[in-house]
C-alpha cells in the first residue's frame, strides 16, 4: 500500500473537517478587538481542578469560566516542562527545534533572543498594550551568570515585546529571589547589592545542607538537591548573598503578583491589551499564604491549588469592575503536567489521598506519557466561545498563529510553520482541531485524535526523585487513545501500518527544522 505524503493527508482532512460556519464565527470575532488574558498555571496537572473532575479541591473562580466558556479534554503544552513550554507559547515554534529551550538555571541568558517575532510583539504591532506579570523562567540578560543583578537587566520581557513586566527573577526554587519590575529588581537596597552563583557558595552564608536548623520553611526532600541558599526559611537551588530588603516572601508571591496584574488592568482598560499572567503556586517550593491552609487536608499542593483559583477570581473582578468582562478573552493552562514530589517535604505525598492530579492518564511532569503534556484548557469569551466541552486536540504552540487570525495580523509570514491558526476550535466551532501535535520529553511524541506514537529513548524508565514514569523504552511505542488512556498495550507489532504513517509524520516534522537562525 502507498503511503501519501502527511501534508497532503493533513491538508485534505482540515479542509473537509472545517465546519461551513466556522469561518463566519471568525470574521464575527474580528469586528472588536478583544482584551486577551492568558493565565498560565505552573506544573497543575489535568486532573487538579474541580472542572476536571478533582473531588478534593473546589476550584469555583475556574469553574465558573469553564461552565460559561469551553473546557478541552484534549489540549496539550508544547513540552513536559516549564521552560521549553513557555518558549513554544511565544515564539510558536516547537522547542525541540531550538538548542537551549531546556530548562533555564536562575541565571540563564535570555533565551529567546530579541530578535524572533513573538506573540507579544504581533499584538503590539495589532494596538494591543502588553504585560508579563509572575512566573518567567525564560532567562534575563546577554549571557549566563554574568547578570549584574543590582542594575537594569537587558536583554529582557521588553526586547521581545513585553511593555510592562513584573517577573520572579527566576523561578521558585531558584536564586535570585526576588521580583523584577521592568527588568530592575524591586526594593532592592544599594548598600546591599545581590551576588548570585551557581557553583560556588560565599564566604559566611547558611545553607539547607548545612544549617538544616535554619529550615523554618519547608525542608528539601533527600537527594533533590534544593539545600543551597536559604531565603524565607526555605533552601534553594543556587547560592545567593544579600539584597535582603528586595527578598520575596513565597506565602504572598500570589498576592503580589496578582495585585500587579490587576493594576495593569485597571491601568489599561480604556484600550485593548494582552495579558500574560504566570503563576506560581503548585510549582515547588509550594508554600501558600495562611489563610488557604488547611482548605483541602491534602497539605500544601491541595492548598497552593486553591490559592491558584483565588487569583483567577481576583482576576475577573478585575475585568468586571472596570466593565471590560464581556470583551475580554480569558484562556487558563498549565505548563506542563503535575509532580508531587519535585524537591521539598510538603507532605504532598502523604496527603494526595485519592486525588489524581493526572486525571485518568499515566506519567506526569518530565514524561513522554500523555499526563507530561496534556493539560487543563479552558477558553472563555462571552457570546463569541460556544460553551461547553470540546474534544479537539489543540496546542499551546498555536498561540501565535491563532491570536494572530484574531487580530488581523498582517505578518502571518513571521510565523513559525509549527504554529496553526485553530481560532475556530478554539471558538467552539471545528470540534475536531489539529490533525496531530508533537510532543516533547525525553523522546518526542506523535499524537493524532485517536493514536499516540513515542520514539525509542534511551532514558531511564522513572525519574529516581519523583517516582514519574517517563516513559523511555528502546523500542516503539503505540497507542490507541480511544480505548488505552493509560498507555499500557503498545500495538506497535501489531498495526505495523498505523506505526509506518505516524513515524513518517515525525520524520517530516524533523526534516522540515526552522527557516529562523537565530
Amino acid at each position: 500500500m502507498k503511503l501519501y505524503s502527511t501534508s497532503s493527508i493533513i491538508t485534505l482532512g482540515t479542509c473537509m473537517a472545517l465546519p461551513a460556519t466556522a469561518q463566519e464565527v471568525v470574521r464575527e470575532s474580528l469586528k472588536e478587538k478583544p482584551n486577551i488574558v492568558l493565565i498560565y498555571a505552573d506544573d497543575m496537572g489535568y486532573g487538579d481542578l474541580s472542572c476536571y473532575g478533582a473531588e478534593r479541591v473546589q476550584t469555583p473562580n475556574t469553574d465558573a469560566l469553564a461552565t460559561n466558556g469551553l473546557r478541552f479534554r484534549n489540549a496539550h503544552s508544547a513540552a513536559a516542562t516549564s521552560t521549553p513550554s513557555r518558549y513554544g507559547l511565544f515564539t510558536g515554534e516547537y522547542p525541540w527545534r531550538r538548542k537551549g529551550t531546556q530548562i533555564a538555571a536562575g541565571d540563564a541568558a535570555l533565551i529567546i533572543k530579541p530578535g524572533r517575532y513573538t506573540v507579544p510583539k504581533m499584538l503590539k504591532e495589532a494596538g494591543y498594550t502588553t504585560a508579563a506579570v509572575g512566573k518567567w523562567h525564560l532567562g534575563i540578560g546577554n549571557t549566563s551568570g554574568e547578570q549584574d543583578w543590582n542594575g537594569k537587566l537587558f536583554p529582557g520581557p521588553r526586547e521581545i515585546g513585553f511593555d510592562y513586566s513584573y517577573i520572579m527573577a527566576a523561578t521558585g526554587d531558584r536564586v535570585p529571589c526576588v521580583y523584577l519590575e521592568n527588568q530592575q529588581v524591586v526594593n532592592l537596597d544599594p548598600a546591599d547589592p545581590i551576588s548570585v552563583s551557581y557553583t560556588k557558595n560565599f564566604p559566611g552564608e547558611p545553607t539547607g545542607k548545612d544549617n538544616p536548623e535554619l529550615l523554618t520553611g519547608l525542608k528539601p526532600s533527600p537527594n533533590h538537591g534544593h539545600d543551597q541558599s536559604i531565603v524565607n526559611g526555605i533552601s534553594r537551588i543556587g547560592y545567593m548573598k544579600g539584597g535582603q530588603a528586595a527578598l520575596w516572601k513565597d506565602e504572598s508571591i500570589a498576592d503580589s503578583i496578582t495585585v500587579h496584574a490587576v493594576q495593569f488592568i485597571e491601568r489599561n482598560k480604556e484600550k485593548p491589551f494582552f495579558l500574560y499572567f504566570g503563576t506560581n503556586d503548585i510549582h515547588v517550593p509550594r508554600f501558600p499564604h495562611e489563610r488557604f491552609r488547611g482548605k483541602t487536608g491534602m497539605g500544601h499542593r491541595g492548598d497552593a491549588i486553591v490559592q491558584f483559583d483565588w487569583s483567577v477570581g481576583e482576576i475577573v473582578r478585575a475585568l468586571k469592575e472596570a466593565g471590560i468582562f464581556e470583551n475580554t478573552l480569558i484562556i487558563i493552562t498549565s505548563d506542563n503536567g503535575p509532580v508531587v514530589d519535585d524537591g521539598y517535604m510538603d507532605e504532598a505525598v502523604e496527603k494526595l489521598m485519592d486525588h489524581k492530579p493526572w486525571g485518568p492518564f499515566r506519567g506526569g511532569k518530565y514524561s513522554t506519557f500523555e499526563a507530561g503534556t496534556r493539560v487543563p484548557f479552558v477558553v472563555h469569551w462571552p457570546e463569541k466561545v460556544r460553551t461547553g466541552v470540546s474534544d479537539a486536540l489543540v496546542s499551546q504552540i498555536d498561540l501565535m498563529a491563532t491570536m494572530a487570525s484574531l487580530t488581523g495580523s498582517e505578518k502571518k509570514e513571521e510565523i513559525p510553520v509549527d504554529s496553526r491558526d485553530q481560532l475556530s476550535a478554539w471558538l467552539g466551532v471545528d470540534p475536531d482541531g489539529r490533525d496531530f501535535v508533537i510532543g516533547a520529553a525525553s523522546t518526542l511524541t506523535v499524537l493524532t485524535r485517536d493514536w499516540k506514537y513515542i520514539e525509542p529513548g534511551k532514558g531511564r524508565p522513572y525519574n529516581k526523585l519523583t517516582g514519574t514514569e517517563l516513559g523511555n523504552r528502546p523500542v516503539d511505542q503505540l497507542y490507541d487513545m480511544r480505548s488505552d488512556r493509560g498507555e499500557y498495550d503498545n500495538l506497535a507489532n501489531k498495526n505495523k501500518l498505523m506505526l509506518r504513517w505516524m513515524k513518517q509524520i515525525l520524520e517530516e516534522e524533523k526534516s522540515r527544522g526552522t527557516e529562523l537562525d537565530l
